[in-house]
Protein backbone atom coordinates (compact mmCIF):
# COMPACT_ATOMS: atom_id res chain seq x y z
CA UNK A 1 0.00 0.00 0.00
CA UNK A 2 1.54 3.45 -1.07
CA UNK A 3 1.91 5.75 2.23
CA UNK A 4 0.65 9.17 2.92
CA UNK A 5 2.35 11.43 0.25
CA UNK A 6 3.11 15.50 0.17
CA UNK A 7 3.79 16.75 -3.15
CA UNK A 8 5.55 20.09 -3.53
CA UNK A 9 5.14 21.81 -6.53
CA UNK A 10 1.53 21.98 -6.75
CA UNK A 11 0.31 25.52 -8.54
CA UNK A 12 -2.78 28.35 -8.57
CA UNK A 13 -2.79 31.19 -10.63
CA UNK A 14 -3.52 33.81 -8.30
CA UNK A 15 -6.67 36.81 -9.19
CA UNK A 16 -4.48 39.31 -9.74
CA UNK A 17 -2.39 37.28 -12.78
CA UNK A 18 -5.25 34.72 -14.26
CA UNK A 19 -6.48 37.42 -17.15
CA UNK A 20 -2.52 37.98 -18.07
CA UNK A 21 -1.60 34.28 -18.11
CA UNK A 22 -4.19 33.03 -20.44
CA UNK A 23 -2.29 33.81 -23.60
CA UNK A 24 1.14 32.31 -22.06
CA UNK A 25 -0.97 29.07 -21.18
CA UNK A 26 -2.96 28.64 -24.07
CA UNK A 27 -1.65 25.09 -25.62
CA UNK A 28 -2.52 24.20 -22.13
CA UNK A 29 -6.00 24.81 -21.68
CA UNK A 30 -6.35 24.28 -25.17
CA UNK A 31 -5.60 20.19 -24.31
CA UNK A 32 -6.33 19.70 -20.58
CA UNK A 33 -9.99 20.25 -19.56
CA UNK A 34 -11.17 22.11 -16.82
CA UNK A 35 -7.06 23.71 -16.37
CA UNK A 36 -8.36 27.30 -15.66
CA UNK A 37 -10.85 26.26 -12.61
CA UNK A 38 -8.35 23.82 -10.72
CA UNK A 39 -5.78 26.43 -11.40
CA UNK A 40 -8.07 29.37 -9.46
CA UNK A 41 -9.37 26.54 -7.08
CA UNK A 42 -7.82 26.95 -3.56
CA UNK A 43 -10.55 24.86 -1.61
CA UNK A 44 -12.87 22.22 -2.75
CA UNK A 45 -11.96 21.40 -5.87
CA UNK A 46 -8.13 21.39 -5.19
CA UNK A 47 -9.47 18.98 -2.00
CA UNK A 48 -11.87 16.60 -3.92
CA UNK A 49 -8.01 16.33 -6.79
CA UNK A 50 -6.07 16.01 -3.49
CA UNK A 51 -8.34 12.95 -2.53
CA UNK A 52 -8.20 10.74 -5.55
CA UNK A 53 -4.53 11.09 -5.83
CA UNK A 54 -4.03 9.72 -1.60
CA UNK A 55 -2.06 13.38 -0.79
CA UNK A 56 -2.25 14.24 2.57
CA UNK A 57 -0.37 17.76 2.20
CA UNK A 58 -0.07 19.75 -1.06
CA UNK A 59 2.60 22.41 -0.86
CA UNK A 60 0.98 25.44 -3.00
CA UNK A 61 2.64 28.17 -5.16
CA UNK A 62 2.00 29.99 -8.04
CA UNK A 63 2.45 28.98 -11.75
CA UNK A 64 5.41 30.36 -13.88
CA UNK A 65 5.08 33.67 -15.31
CA UNK A 66 6.55 37.06 -14.04
CA UNK A 67 4.75 39.27 -11.34
CA UNK A 68 5.74 42.79 -10.07
CA UNK A 69 6.09 43.02 -5.99
CA UNK A 70 1.58 43.88 -5.46
CA UNK A 71 1.09 41.16 -7.83
CA UNK A 72 3.82 38.73 -5.74
CA UNK A 73 2.31 40.52 -2.07
CA UNK A 74 -1.51 40.07 -3.35
CA UNK A 75 -0.62 36.26 -4.68
CA UNK A 76 1.33 35.58 -1.51
CA UNK A 77 -1.74 36.87 0.35
CA UNK A 78 -4.35 35.10 -1.36
CA UNK A 79 -2.70 32.20 -0.60
CA UNK A 80 -1.74 32.38 3.34
CA UNK A 81 -6.03 32.78 3.51
CA UNK A 82 -6.21 29.27 2.30
CA UNK A 83 -3.50 27.83 3.62
CA UNK A 84 -4.71 29.05 7.18
CA UNK A 85 -8.48 27.97 6.18
CA UNK A 86 -6.75 24.21 5.60
CA UNK A 87 -4.05 24.01 7.79
CA UNK A 88 -4.00 20.43 7.93
CA UNK A 89 -3.72 19.90 3.92
CA UNK A 90 -2.27 22.86 2.79
CA UNK A 91 1.23 24.70 3.06
CA UNK A 92 3.01 27.41 0.95
CA UNK A 93 5.60 28.46 -1.31
CA UNK A 94 5.97 32.65 -1.75
CA UNK A 95 6.19 33.90 -5.16
CA UNK A 96 8.92 36.49 -5.60
CA UNK A 97 9.42 39.61 -7.45
CA UNK A 98 13.07 38.43 -9.10
CA UNK A 99 12.98 41.36 -11.45
CA UNK A 100 13.53 43.47 -8.50
CA UNK A 101 16.00 41.21 -5.96
CA UNK A 102 15.68 43.27 -2.54
CA UNK A 103 12.02 43.06 -2.91
CA UNK A 104 12.35 39.77 -3.91
CA UNK A 105 14.15 38.58 -0.11
CA UNK A 106 11.63 41.26 1.36
CA UNK A 107 9.05 39.58 0.46
CA UNK A 108 10.44 36.12 0.87
CA UNK A 109 11.31 37.37 4.81
CA UNK A 110 7.73 38.39 5.07
CA UNK A 111 6.26 34.97 3.95
CA UNK A 112 7.87 32.90 6.06
CA UNK A 113 7.61 34.76 9.14
CA UNK A 114 4.51 36.64 8.29
CA UNK A 115 2.27 34.15 6.38
CA UNK A 116 3.62 30.98 7.53
CA UNK A 117 5.35 29.66 4.23
CA UNK A 118 7.88 26.59 4.08
CA UNK A 119 10.10 28.39 1.44
CA UNK A 120 9.76 29.71 -2.38
CA UNK A 121 9.03 28.90 -6.05
CA UNK A 122 10.32 31.04 -8.55
CA UNK A 123 10.94 31.32 -12.16
CA UNK A 124 14.20 29.82 -13.79
CA UNK A 125 14.56 33.46 -15.18
CA UNK A 126 13.63 36.87 -15.41
CA UNK A 127 13.50 37.55 -19.04
CA UNK A 128 16.44 35.44 -19.94
CA UNK A 129 18.13 36.56 -16.75
CA UNK A 130 19.54 34.35 -14.43
CA UNK A 131 20.27 34.13 -10.58
CA UNK A 132 23.71 34.31 -10.87
CA UNK A 133 24.51 37.67 -10.37
CA UNK A 134 25.61 39.30 -6.84
CA UNK A 135 22.60 41.18 -7.22
CA UNK A 136 20.55 38.10 -6.53
CA UNK A 137 22.54 37.34 -2.77
CA UNK A 138 20.34 39.12 -0.62
CA UNK A 139 17.87 36.17 -1.68
CA UNK A 140 19.89 33.46 -1.34
CA UNK A 141 20.95 35.17 1.60
CA UNK A 142 17.46 35.26 3.21
CA UNK A 143 16.98 31.70 2.14
CA UNK A 144 19.77 30.45 3.98
CA UNK A 145 19.13 32.71 7.04
CA UNK A 146 15.72 31.44 7.65
CA UNK A 147 16.50 27.71 6.95
CA UNK A 148 14.20 27.56 4.27
CA UNK A 149 13.81 26.12 0.52
CA UNK A 150 13.99 27.59 -2.88
CA UNK A 151 12.61 26.04 -5.53
CA UNK A 152 13.73 26.84 -9.39
CA UNK A 153 10.77 26.37 -11.55
CA UNK A 154 11.27 26.78 -15.56
CA UNK A 155 9.11 29.26 -17.06
CA UNK A 156 8.83 30.41 -20.49
CA UNK A 157 11.76 31.08 -22.73
CA UNK A 158 12.29 35.23 -22.83
CA UNK A 159 12.08 36.77 -26.50
CA UNK A 160 16.19 36.33 -27.09
CA UNK A 161 15.32 32.78 -26.03
CA UNK A 162 12.21 31.75 -28.66
CA UNK A 163 14.34 31.46 -31.82
CA UNK A 164 16.28 28.70 -30.61
CA UNK A 165 13.28 26.63 -30.18
CA UNK A 166 11.37 27.88 -33.86
CA UNK A 167 11.89 26.01 -36.90
CA UNK A 168 10.72 23.96 -39.78
CA UNK A 169 7.71 23.00 -37.76
CA UNK A 170 4.34 24.17 -36.34
CA UNK A 171 4.06 27.09 -33.92
CA UNK A 172 2.59 24.26 -31.69
CA UNK A 173 5.73 22.23 -31.88
CA UNK A 174 8.00 25.58 -31.21
CA UNK A 175 6.27 26.09 -28.02
CA UNK A 176 6.52 22.65 -26.46
CA UNK A 177 10.08 22.60 -27.25
CA UNK A 178 10.88 26.17 -25.59
CA UNK A 179 8.67 25.26 -22.99
CA UNK A 180 7.36 21.78 -21.07
CA UNK A 181 8.54 19.44 -24.29
CA UNK A 182 11.94 20.26 -23.22
CA UNK A 183 13.31 23.36 -23.53
CA UNK A 184 12.88 24.84 -19.88
CA UNK A 185 13.88 21.51 -18.60
CA UNK A 186 17.43 22.04 -19.69
CA UNK A 187 17.51 25.73 -19.01
CA UNK A 188 16.28 25.19 -15.20
CA UNK A 189 19.68 22.46 -15.47
CA UNK A 190 21.77 25.01 -17.33
CA UNK A 191 21.17 27.50 -14.23
CA UNK A 192 21.91 25.26 -11.53
CA UNK A 193 25.14 24.93 -13.25
CA UNK A 194 25.65 28.77 -13.66
CA UNK A 195 24.58 29.23 -10.07
CA UNK A 196 27.80 26.41 -9.28
CA UNK A 197 29.78 27.97 -11.61
CA UNK A 198 29.39 31.62 -10.21
CA UNK A 199 30.55 30.47 -6.59
CA UNK A 200 26.94 30.99 -5.31
CA UNK A 201 27.39 27.73 -3.12
CA UNK A 202 30.57 28.51 -2.02
CA UNK A 203 28.92 32.17 -0.74
CA UNK A 204 25.56 29.86 0.83
CA UNK A 205 26.93 27.07 1.47
CA UNK A 206 23.59 25.97 3.42
CA UNK A 207 21.50 27.24 0.55
CA UNK A 208 18.97 24.67 -0.05
CA UNK A 209 17.74 24.57 -4.05
CA UNK A 210 14.87 22.21 -4.98
CA UNK A 211 14.51 21.43 -9.07
CA UNK A 212 11.47 19.04 -10.19
CA UNK A 213 10.67 16.63 -13.00
CA UNK A 214 13.48 13.92 -12.10
CA UNK A 215 16.23 16.55 -11.57
CA UNK A 216 15.69 18.36 -14.49
CA UNK A 217 18.26 16.05 -16.76
CA UNK A 218 21.13 16.76 -14.20
CA UNK A 219 21.01 13.00 -12.65
CA UNK A 220 21.62 11.44 -16.23
CA UNK A 221 24.79 14.13 -17.05
CA UNK A 222 25.52 14.41 -13.16
CA UNK A 223 29.17 12.28 -13.51
CA UNK A 224 29.69 13.61 -17.02
CA UNK A 225 28.85 17.52 -14.64
CA UNK A 226 31.50 16.20 -12.20
CA UNK A 227 34.41 15.18 -14.48
CA UNK A 228 34.51 18.65 -16.28
CA UNK A 229 33.83 20.93 -14.13
CA UNK A 230 36.75 20.68 -12.34
CA UNK A 231 37.55 23.40 -15.02
CA UNK A 232 35.35 25.40 -14.07
CA UNK A 233 37.63 27.05 -11.79
CA UNK A 234 38.83 26.58 -7.84
CA UNK A 235 35.60 25.81 -5.58
CA UNK A 236 35.49 24.83 -1.82
CA UNK A 237 33.43 21.85 -2.83
CA UNK A 238 33.15 19.89 -5.81
CA UNK A 239 29.82 19.78 -8.36
CA UNK A 240 29.13 16.21 -6.25
CA UNK A 241 29.27 17.43 -3.01
CA UNK A 242 27.03 20.60 -3.58
CA UNK A 243 24.51 18.04 -5.57
CA UNK A 244 24.61 16.16 -2.26
CA UNK A 245 24.66 18.89 0.26
CA UNK A 246 22.60 21.48 -1.43
CA UNK A 247 20.07 19.78 -4.44
CA UNK A 248 16.74 18.45 -3.67
CA UNK A 249 15.03 17.11 -6.50
CA UNK A 250 11.37 15.86 -6.98
CA UNK A 251 9.97 13.50 -9.42
CA UNK A 252 7.07 15.87 -10.63
CA UNK A 253 4.92 14.93 -13.97
CA UNK A 254 7.54 12.41 -14.83
CA UNK A 255 5.42 9.21 -15.14
CA UNK A 256 8.29 6.48 -15.68
CA UNK A 257 10.48 4.14 -13.73
CA UNK A 258 13.43 4.68 -15.95
CA UNK A 259 14.66 7.82 -14.74
CA UNK A 260 14.05 6.93 -11.14
CA UNK A 261 16.66 4.09 -11.76
CA UNK A 262 19.11 5.81 -12.67
CA UNK A 263 18.33 8.95 -9.56
CA UNK A 264 18.86 6.34 -7.10
CA UNK A 265 22.02 5.08 -8.02
CA UNK A 266 23.52 9.03 -7.81
CA UNK A 267 21.35 11.02 -5.29
CA UNK A 268 20.93 10.82 -1.50
CA UNK A 269 17.81 9.04 -1.22
CA UNK A 270 16.99 11.75 1.62
CA UNK A 271 17.22 14.32 -1.46
CA UNK A 272 14.14 12.46 -3.49
CA UNK A 273 10.82 14.24 -3.36
CA UNK A 274 7.21 13.10 -4.69
CA UNK A 275 5.87 15.65 -6.51
CA UNK A 276 2.98 15.80 -9.33
CA UNK A 277 2.63 19.21 -10.92
CA UNK A 278 -0.95 19.54 -10.21
CA UNK A 279 -3.15 20.71 -12.02
CA UNK A 280 -0.80 20.33 -15.31
CA UNK A 281 -0.20 16.80 -14.38
CA UNK A 282 -3.43 14.65 -12.89
CA UNK A 283 -2.92 13.47 -8.87
CA UNK A 284 -4.58 10.29 -9.94
CA UNK A 285 -1.56 9.46 -12.06
CA UNK A 286 1.07 10.69 -9.55
CA UNK A 287 -0.93 7.74 -7.75
CA UNK A 288 -0.50 4.85 -10.04
CA UNK A 289 3.32 5.53 -10.77
CA UNK A 290 4.01 5.64 -7.12
CA UNK A 291 2.23 2.23 -6.72
CA UNK A 292 4.13 1.02 -9.89
CA UNK A 293 7.43 2.39 -8.13
CA UNK A 294 6.31 0.48 -4.90
CA UNK A 295 5.84 -3.20 -6.75
CA UNK A 296 9.03 -2.48 -8.81
CA UNK A 297 11.12 -3.25 -6.03
CA UNK A 298 13.50 -0.57 -6.66
CA UNK A 299 13.52 0.64 -3.01
CA UNK A 300 12.10 -1.11 -0.05
CA UNK A 301 9.25 0.25 2.63
CA UNK A 302 11.57 2.75 4.52
CA UNK A 303 12.98 4.59 1.34
CA UNK A 304 9.37 4.89 -0.36
CA UNK A 305 8.28 6.02 2.74
CA UNK A 306 11.18 9.03 2.59
CA UNK A 307 10.30 9.40 -1.02
CA UNK A 308 6.54 9.79 -0.50
CA UNK A 309 6.40 11.98 2.51
CA UNK A 310 9.30 11.84 5.40
CA UNK A 311 11.84 13.67 3.01
CA UNK A 312 9.10 16.20 2.82
CA UNK A 313 8.74 16.31 6.33
CA UNK A 314 11.92 17.08 7.20
CA UNK A 315 12.99 19.58 4.57
CA UNK A 316 9.88 21.84 5.23
CA UNK A 317 9.22 20.93 8.50
CA UNK A 318 5.75 20.30 8.61
CA UNK A 319 3.98 17.02 9.72
CA UNK A 320 1.09 15.00 8.42
CA UNK A 321 -1.82 15.28 10.59
CA UNK A 322 -4.33 13.46 8.97
CA UNK A 323 -4.53 11.59 5.36
CA UNK A 324 -6.54 11.82 1.89
CA UNK A 325 -9.65 10.09 2.85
Amino acid sequence: MVPPLITLEEHFFSTEAISSFEAKYSEQLKFLPGLAGKLQDLGGLRLQDMDAGSISIQVVSHGPGTLNTSQCRAANNQLATAVAQNKARFAGFAVLPMKEPAAAADELIRCIRELGFVGALIDNHVNGKYYDGVEYYPVFQAAQDLDVPIYLHPTWPSEDMAPRYSGNFSDGAAASLGASGFGWHSETALHILRLFAAGVFDKFPRLKIIVGHFGEMLPFMLQRVCDLSIRWGKFERPFKQVWDENIWITTSGVWSLDPMACILRNTKIEHILYSVDYPFAKNEKGLSWMEDFERSGLVGKEDLERIAFKNAETLLRIKITETAS
